[in-house]
């Protein structure tokens, strides 16, 4: 029986706020708002929250683990985009309350940064992976906020490059490469913010995983992770 195990329960649990707010960051990435410091675009949201995600996931499922999830959520974003393009292919009623401009004028933008989208999701996931397990080797296990703070403070320098570089630059051509590192360093700005604000988060997430499998029971999960992650490549 699926979901048998409080551990089966964690993962898709997780992997299912991981998911989801990928997908979510993709869909309103066409949106430009300011929530107090400059100009940004809307998709970066949820992106604290999928490595925050990812870090925790790191910590208790390895990454292995992580990769795999990743390159599931990289084809559920592509699925997504499929199915928006479908809908945008298909003509809207007369009775419809959102005509085909309306639709195109949002989904139509986010698919057409579709590929940039993915690709910085892959490298940023990969480089996120990368850096946390440098660090839990770097310092023996010791320091849980730095890893998981440090490993988010690269991959979100690449994502946010990435996406508008390959998104925005080379393909829709509606940004000039000023306007690229421009809006990345708000981005990035906004992010670092955020990654420090959810910093706690890290903690918290521990504490109540630990609570819920139990201490001997995670603290396995954090040791097997561990093996698992550092001894493979």
């Amino acid at each position: 029986m699926f979901l048998k195990t409080k551990r089966e329960v964690l993962f898709t649990v997780m992997a299912g706020i991981f998911i989801t707010c990928a997908i979510v960051a993709e869909l309103i990435s066409c949106k430009f708002i300011n929530i107090g410091l400059f100009d940004i675009i809307a998709g970066i949201l949820p992106w604290p929250i999928v490595f925050l995600t990812s870090d925790i996931m790191n910590e208790f499922f390895g990454k292995q683990a992580v990769k795999k999830l990743s390159y599931i959520t990289a084809g559920m974003i592509v699925l997504m985009f499929v199915i928006t393009n479908a809908a945008i292919a298909i003509p809207a009623t007369e009775h419809s309350p959102v005509n085909d401009v309306m639709f195109k004028k949002v989904f139509g933008n986010a698919s057409s940064v579709a590929i940039g989208s993915i690709v910085a999701f892959l490298i940023s996931q990969i480089v996120d992976i990368w850096s946390f397990w440098f660090m839990h080797k770097l310092t023996g296990g010791k320091m849980i906020w730095l890893r998981a703070t440090g490993s988010t403070v690269i991959s979100q320098l690449v994502d946010s490059f990435t996406v508008l570089f390959v998104g925005f630059f080379l393909l829709q051509r509606s940004m000039t490469f000023e306007q690229v590192m421009e809006y990345t360093a708000k981005g990035y700005t906004t992010k670092l913010v955020l990654a420090i604000v959810l910093t706690p988060m890290i903690y918290l997430g521990h504490f109540l995983i630990k609570r819920y499998l139990g201490d001997e029971a995670s603290d396995k999960q954090e040791h097997d992770a561990a093996v698992e992650s550092l001894e493979k490549p």
